[in-house]
């Protein structure tokens, strides 16, 4: 094999600096996508586990449609044919005026993916808790939104840390399917240097290093955030 190993190139100018805008802009689209993700899936889940047959109907159906299209699909859909499905003026301002039309579109596109997820882990949790408390809290007065706010989800969040940090992850590990559609993410970068060094051993090395740093990272954080509030009994932190 006559590969023409050179790890020092990872550490030149541009590259090096390629690598850096690279894990922002994957870090800035994971972290906007999990806002979303975070509070819509929270929405859903609440809905899913509500009393209002309507309302467990409405999220079951977005939870079906959005987690069973492959994501790779759903950002095709929302960048190549939602904006024509829109009024013409609508569609160009998507398209062209929209600020980073590509970063947006991914962002909004992760994030309605994974919440149908986080829906489900909500939804977990709060059936973790049990019905006993949510009775005990309806015999002494409290509405059902109070319920949830006071009782059901303080608990479920704590039961749920180790299954919601997975689905970060898992959000931070699909922002590379964002180069799809034009982002400039790590791994567009990651193949940038790649077509202009020729050296792609290195270059997807230095990416996956980065990639296993961050989620280790994140997982080490978790994992002492999720012993310093478990709910005893209700979950392992062994």
């Amino acid at each position: 094999m006559n590969y023409n190993w050179d790890w020092g190139i990872l550490f030149r100018e541009p590259y090096l600096g390629w690598l850096i805008d690279g894990l922002w802009w994957t870090i800035s689209l994971s972290l906007c996508a999990w806002v979303i993700a975070f509070s819509l899936g929270s929405i859903l889940g609440i809905m899913r586990t509500s009393s209002s047959g309507v309302l467990r109907f409405i999220a079951t159906t977005y939870v079906e449609i959005f987690r069973n299209i492959p994501l790779l699909v759903q950002l095709f859909l929302w960048y190549f044919v939602f904006p024509e499905l829109l009024p013409d003026d609508a569609g160009r301002w998507v398209k062209r005026e929209m600020p980073m039309p590509a970063l947006t579109t991914a962002i909004i596109g992760i994030g309605l993916y994974t919440a149908s997820r986080v829906c489900e882990q909500v939804r977990s949790g709060i059936n973790a808790v049990g019905v006993g408390q949510r009775n005990a809290a309806k015999a002494i007065g409290m509405s059902e939104w109070q319920v949830f706010r006071y009782v059901l989800l303080p608990n479920a969040y704590r039961i749920i840390i180790a299954p919601l940090t997975s689905e970060f992850l898992t959000i931070f590990k699909n922002s590379s399917l964002a180069l799809t559609i034009g982002v400039v993410e790590l791994t567009a970068m990651t193949r940038q240097i790649e077509e202009y060094t020729f050296q792609g051993f290195e270059a997807f090395t230095a990416a996956t290093v980065i990639y296993s740093v961050v989620t280790f990272t994140v997982m080490l954080i978790m994992r002492v955030v999720e012993r310093r509030v478990s709910v005893p009994g209700m979950i392992g932190t062994g």
